[in-house]
Formats: structure tokens, C-alpha cells, sequence
């Protein structure tokens, strides 16, 4: 397949932003891609198997699939086909490749490079005072952690990463075995994207989760689409925006940048995606501030509750209000206190905008809101979100069919990681249920989110990283700060796929572990296993690797933990780690016993399709404390940069999923071969005295003073919103401070970073 160069910015063309989304374009991207990677026959039997009852899930975003019997052959997308054939690639990287690059070499390749050598095939481990990974075998690397682990002087000393792409059964038994060594240290990727939808979906209706399903979405009458860009994120959603639409429903779309899926969507499994012009989505496009979110939702509350005063008992839905909610009457007097001039202000739309989307809102039966990073990561975003739920609640769009809250998840199983456990904040409830199944006592004691793992390390208090799957150094905040701080632990281990940057940021002693795929074949002594996921809607089901491994020599997740925890703990407490291991239907007869909402977990998962976890919101049943939903005050808050700044937000390309970029460019805003750009909008160029493809420094400014510096980017004029910039991550991340986070969440506010452009060569 030849050699892989390492891409630079230099050649970066630009060319008008497109106005629809994926048709033809997307399927022909999609097998280049494939082909690119493996061959013929390894990518149809990729695709013909992805998102299937009898295949193996999409390892990208958490959409749902269509019931058994609704799915086309071809269930997938185009980032979903480019992730799955990133996985099944023919390349390989060998002993022989960490041989001929050290790892200093390593650190200066770029995040494409890395990912493009190939599947890793043997565990490696780099030892203190050397430059290079060298081979190690299974059972010393598994020793050298175990070894480690117990000489830490206190078992909150490690950290236990977990990214989405994790199964239930792998992440139970990391939460089993982490809570058996001693901590509740379980960061995760959920800490720093949908945190704050669960904090405030928690505080406001008991359960941190969404509560509509996909029928929902194609029979509301009104879905607003939030902070968020499906086309490239969250492809499939657009063919159930799609089908809202062809049932009479309306989309409001509401982001700082105008976006080419929701704009219009070629569906290219239908004749009319094919030949025709395809299907408008967005039925009115607010082009919002960033962070202006919070300030909208409080004008469209403001203007119900005063439609209410005008036409009493014909727009709020008073029987839901005074028998399933509690602080209404509080909440109505703080909400009539918005002041028009701050909504205007906040959002920089127009009073007229706003009250068009009210009216379509008092029109329809049914609302759902769907919302993804663009509410989650900002300061006031669970403020934000709770404001959502007020809205929903005012005309009792909370458990009813088309109507309720729908946090769109960015990873495959983030949400069943979470319900498996990964969380450094369980519930005591969850706690006991674990102790009573395998006679221990887990610790009590709050573990560390992302964010404060981080600022463990850095500190000194926490000296072992395990991270399994992921690429936590570039999915995290403040590069600078979590690489120093990485580099400060005894001992840093990955169990991934493939190699990526956080490879080369490495404790004293480093690991690299090789595993299997969602993709390949899993068997063990007890035959061929699956795993299961949970989708962003709750519905749990099977996946079956159907390709044979990248190397003879890879473990799975499941076996790497087993293993590890049965040489670290012992036999005390006695968990049967090799039962495990040889058949995952043994964990999940755990699993059925410990996890609300898993009973008859063997016997539910084999039927097609799996099934869908309870949620006792849609029978408006609401486990809070006082047994209803809860109405919430929220304190007006805005972003206001100084003069002559302006305000970042982070955003993927269309050719990337997570930090991984498949290609250099994005297609669907303009930008070819390069991906250090800025966008910025022609006023506020003007106004700074820059032009279009200057090279500026990203220079991001807080509180601490600190110099955060991205740099040489280009500029580029594009339409996002005034007093606004755009730009990719994960190489903006440099850029937003540790200690920038949500309030409550504490997650990382990269979708508002103050920063102003510096012009290459000049310090200001």
C-alpha cells in the first residue's frame, strides 16, 4: 500500500462551502476509503456485517439502528464505513517499526501519520531511560503492571481510562477490578464531552440519560437540533430528520456555523438522494452565538409564559406542570425577569427570529431537543441544559410519544460504559449491589474525572495510568499541561488498536497493548464470543466480530483485564477472572444481578435487535428526591471577550472521527488539504486588520496568565457568526486551559476559548 507521508498544511485550497449533504459523493469517499485501506473482499465483508443483528456494531458515534427488519443492507455511513475500514486495515505495525522510529521521532508525527501505519500486533514497552518500545511478551507486561500496582502506596495512586469504544462486558470488569484493587479512579471521555447533559438531566429528571427513540424523532412535530452537526458527527441522524420531515414535522437548527447536512440531505440508499435534490432539513436556521444557548431557551420560556398570560390555560400544559413537576412557580417569577436586551445580545439573533421559533413551538403536539457539544462544553452548560428541560416541561413535552430530551453521544458505548459503572461517582445503591455479588466492600470514596486526573498527576498524587481504548492525551484540555503531567507517573499503559499520540507521551516505564478490534473475530476457551453496546437511545444489543484478528498474538479487552486483575488481586476477593474470560456470557449473569434494568441479560440480548433499557421518565415516573421533575433557576450568563478578541470554538472535520483525521481535508466547509485553519468571519477580519490565509498564532487567554499558543494556522474567511472563530481539534486543545470547565460537570469548555489571532512573526 506504500509508504505514508506525513502531510503538511502548505498546499491548503479552499472553495465555497457545500450546501448539502453525503448523496453519491459520500459512497464514493466511503469505498476509496475502504479500498485505500484493505482489500476488495475484507471491505464487503466489513460493510455487508456493520450495524447488523448477526454483525458487529459501528465502533463510531452512538446513533441507533432501525429495528430488525427496518435496516438497509447498507446501515452505515460514510464516517462509519472510513472508521470501520481504519480498523480492518492490511497495515501493520510491527517490532520492527518501533525499531526504526524512536519515540521522541514518534512525538513529532502528526496525529494522520500515526493512525495510518496500521493495527498494532504485539505488546511493547518502553523502559526507564530509553527512547524506543522494544518487545515484550503477555505475561511480562502484565506482570510489570500487576507488580506495579501494588507497590503504589495507596491504591488511589491509579488511574483507570476508559474510552467509549469500550464493551459492557470489558467495562464491568475494569469497574470490578478497579473497585476490587481499592479506587473509584474511572475517568472517562463522557467527563469531557456529555458530562453536563447527565448532571443536569440527573438534578432535573432523576436519570442522566435521553429518554426518545427513534420513532420519536420520526413522528415529532418539531425536533430542534442544537449545538451540533450530524452531517459529519452523526450522519445516520440525518435519515431520521429526514423521515421527521416526510411526516410533517419541522427541524429548527440552532449553531454558530451553518452546516451543509442540515441544510439539505441526499439520502443515498433512496432514488430521490440519488437523482433528485434531495430533502430539506433545517426548517428555520438560527446562527447562534456561542454559548448564546442558555439565553435562547430563556427568551422562548419568557414568551410561553406570556402567551399563557394572554390566552390563559391554552399553551402551558398545567395538568403535567401541577402533578409531575415541582418549583414551577419559582421558576416562572426568575424567568420573567430575562431582560431582551441580554438575549439579544447573547444570542446575536433578532427578537423576530426568536418568536418565529415560538410560534412553531406553540403549534406543535410534540418537541423534541436534540444537543451535543455545542451546549455541553461551556461554562454554563448544565445551566443550559437544565433551561432546555424547563422549556420541554412547560408544555409537558417529557414523557410522551415525538416529545422529550435527546443528548446525541459521540462514541459508541459511552452511555453503556457509564451504565456498566465507569464513573468515578457511582451511586451507593450501585455500590452495594456490586459488594453483595462478589462479597467485598467497594470504596466509597469519589474517585477523579478526566480533568482531575490530570491535575493528580501533575501534582504527584497519582503515579499509574491504565487507558483503555482511547487517545486520552489528545482528547484532553490544555496539551502542554496533560503531557507534563502524563510524563510525571511511574508507569503509563494503553490497551488500544492502533498507534496514537498518547503512545509517545510516556510515564518512566510505558506499555503499548495490543487488542482486538470491534471487528474481529473473539474466540476464547469457551468458543466465539460477542459483546454488547448500549446506543445513545438505551437500546442495548450483540456484536459479532467477524474478521480474523490483525495478529495471532492480540488479547482481547476482556482477557487483558481478567489477566491483570488475577495477577494483581489474587484470589482475594474471589472474582473468577479466568470464568470470565473463557465465556463473557458469565459476566453478563453478573451484569443481570448487579445492573438495574439487565434481568435475563443472556436470554434478552439473543433476540434480534437485543432491547431497550427502562426509563422511567416516559412513564413519567421521576426518581428525584421529591419523586417529580424538577424546574430550575438559571442565572443569565454570557461570554464577553475583550475588544479585538474573539471566541473558539473546537469542531471536527468531515475526514475525522475523535482525534483521529482520515484525511487532510473537509469536504463539506471548503477546506482541502490542510487542517491547521482558523475560520473567521470577513467583519471580523476587517476589523483586526487580517486577510484571508494570513498565517496567525491562536493565542488563547484566561485568568492564570498563562501563554496558550496554536500555532502558524491559517486564516480563512468563512460564514460563522460575528465575533466568532472555528477551528479543529484535537490541534486546538493546546489552547483551552485546565481549568476552564463547566460548572458542576467539570468539563472542559472547548467550544468557548477567548483567543485572540496573533500575526505570524509579530508579538504582541
Amino acid at each position: 500500500m506504500g509508504t505514508i507521508e506525513d502531510p503538511t498544511d502548505d498546499r491548503l485550497e479552499v472553495t465555497p462551502p457545500k450546501t448539502w449533504a453525503t448523496g453519491l459523493p459520500a459512497v464514493t469517499h466511503a469505498i476509496q476509503y475502504s479500498l485505500g485501506q484493505t482489500s476488495v473482499r475484507r471491505t464487503a465483508l466489513t460493510l455487508l456485517n456493520i450495524n447488523q443483528t448477526k454483525g458487529f456494531d459501528c465502533p463510531g458515534c452512538a446513533w441507533p439502528e432501525p429495528a430488525p427488519g427496518q435496516r438497509h443492507m447498507n446501515e452505515y455511513c460514510e464516517n462509519g464505513a472510513k472508521h470501520i475500514a481504519d480498523e480492518a486495515t492490511s497495515r501493520r505495525v510491527s517490532a520492527d517499526f518501533f525499531r526504526r522510529h524512536s519515540i521522541p521521532e514518534l512525538a513529532e508525527k502528526s496525529d494522520y501519520w500515526l493512525n495510518q501505519q496500521g493495527r498494532l500486533t504485539e505488546p511493547m514497552v518502553k523502559r526507564p531511560g530509553s527512547d524506543h518500545y522494544e518487545p515484550i511478551g503477555w505475561d511480562d507486561a502484565l506482570d510489570l503492571l500487576a507488580e506495579e500496582l501494588r507497590r503504589l502506596d495507596c491504591p488511589d495512586e491509579a488511574l483507570f481510562y476508559t474510552s467509549g469504544r469500550l464493551a459492557n462486558e470489558a467495562a464491568f470488569l475494569l469497574q470490578l477490578f478497579a473497585r476490587a484493587y481499592g479506587t473509584n479512579n474511572l475517568p472517562d471521555c463522557s467527563n469531557m464531552c456529555h458530562e453536563s447533559s447527565g448532571v443536569a438531566l440527573q438534578e432535573t429528571l432523576g436519570i442522566g440519560k435521553g429518554s426518545v427513540s427513534l420513532d420519536d424523532i420520526h413522528h415529532a412535530d418539531l425536533v430542534f437540533v442544537v449545538g451540533q452537526n450530524p452531517g459529519t458527527n452523526h450522519p445516520r441522524m440525518l435519515s431520521a430528520l429526514e423521515e421527521t420531515k416526510r411526516n410533517g414535522g419541522q427541524v429548527v437548527a440552532v449553531n454558530p456555523l451553518p452546516e451543509a447536512g442540515l441544510i439539505r440531505f441526499k439520502h443515498p440508499q433512496k432514488l430521490r438522494g440519488v437523482v433528485g435534490p434531495g430533502t430539506p432539513i433545517a426548517d428555520q436556521f438560527l446562527q447562534i452565538r456561542p454559548g448564546g444557548d442558555l439565553a435562547l431557551f430563556q427568551a422562548l420560556n419568557l414568551l410561553l409564559l406570556e402567551a399563557e398570560d394572554a390566552r390563559p390555560r391554552t399553551v402551558l400544559d398545567h395538568g403535567f406542570i401541577d402533578t409531575s413537576t415541582t418549583g414551577f412557580a419559582e421558576f416562572a417569577e426568575h424567568a420573567r425577569k430575562v431582560a431582551w436586551e441580554d438575549v439579544l445580545t447573547a444570542t446575536g439573533l433578532t427578537r423576530e427570529e426568536i418568536e418565529q421559533v415560538h410560534e412553531r413551538v406553540v403549534r406543535s403536539k410534540s418537541v423534541i431537543v436534540c444537543w451535543a457539544m455545542g451546549l455541553t462544553q461551556h461554562k454554563h452548560g448544565v445551566p443550559t441544559i437544565r433551561e432546555v428541560v424547563n422549556f420541554l416541561m412547560l408544555r409537558g413535552n417529557i414523557g410522551k410519544p415525538g416529545a422529550g430530551v435527546c443528548p446525541v453521544r459521540g462514541h459508541s458505548n459511552v452511555q453503556g460504559d457509564r451504565t456498566m459503572g465507569i464513573w468515578e461517582q457511582m451511586p451507593q445503591v450501585f455500590l452495594d449491589a456490586l459488594g453483595r455479588e462478589f462479597a467485598f466492600t467497594p470504596p466509597t470514596r469519589h474517585g477523579w474525572d478526566s480533568v482531575d486526573s490530570i491535575r493528580a498527576m501533575r501534582d504527584g498524587r497519582a503515579r499509574f495510568f491504565l487507558g483503555v481504548a482511547g487517545n486520552f492525551v489528545r482528547a484532553a484540555p490544555d496539551s502542554e499541561a496533560t503531557e507534563e503531567a502524563m510524563r510525571r507517573c511511574r508507569l503509563t499503559a494503553h490497551i488500544s488498536t492502533k498507534l496514537n499520540r498518547s503512545h509517545t507521551v510516556c510515564g518512566e516505564t510505558a506499555l503499548i497493548l495490543p487488542t482486538l478490534g470491534r471487528s474481529d473475530k473473539d474466540i476464547q476457551a469457551g468458543g466465539e464470543q460477542f459483546v454488547t453496546v448500549e446506543d445513545s437511545m438505551s437500546e442495548v444489543h450483540a456484536s459479532r466480530g467477524r474478521l480474523e484478528p490483525a495478529s495471532g498474538t492480540l488479547l482481547s479487552e476482556v482477557a487483558i483485564i481478567s489477566r491483570l486483575a488475577r495477577r494483581t488481586l489474587g484470589s482475594t476477593p474471589p472474582i473468577p477472572w479466568e470464568e470470565f474470560e473463557a465465556d463473557y456470557g458469565t459476566i453478563r449473569d453478573r451484569i443481570s444481578r448487579v445492573v438495574p434494568g439487565f434481568e435475563d441479560f443472556n436470554e434478552r440480548v439473543a433476540e434480534p435487535g437485543g432491547f431497550r433499557l427502562p426509563n422511567p421518565v416516559n412513564h413519567r415516573t421521576f426518581p428525584t428526591a421529591s419523586g417529580k421533575a424538577v424546574f430550575t433557576c438559571n442565572t443569565f450568563e454570557m461570554l464577553r471577550p475583550p475588544e479585538g478578541h474573539l471566541v473558539l470554538q473546537s469542531l471536527r472535520s468531515h475526514d475525522q472521527w475523535n482525534t483521529v483525521p482520515y484525511a487532510m481535508n473537509d469536504r463539506y466547509r471548503g477546506i482541502h488539504n490542510a487542517r491547521r485553519v482558523v475560520l473567521v468571519n470577513p467583519v471580523d477580519l476587517d476589523a483586526l486588520g487580517l486577510a484571508d490565509r494570513d498565517h496567525v498564532d491562536l493565542v488563547s487567554v484566561w485568568r492564570d496568565g498563562v501563554e496558550r499558543r496554536a500555532r502558524d494556522f491559517r486564516v480563512v474567511a468563512y460564514p460563522t457568526t460575528p465575533g466568532s472563530a472555528a477551528a479543529y481539534y484535537p490541534e486546538t486543545n493546546v489552547l483551552v486551559p485546565l481549568d476552564s470547565v463547566a460548572d458542576l460537570s467539570n468539563t472542559p469548555t472547548s467550544k468557548a476559548v477567548v483567543i485572540r489571532l496573533e500575526p505570524v512573526g509579530v508579538r504582541i
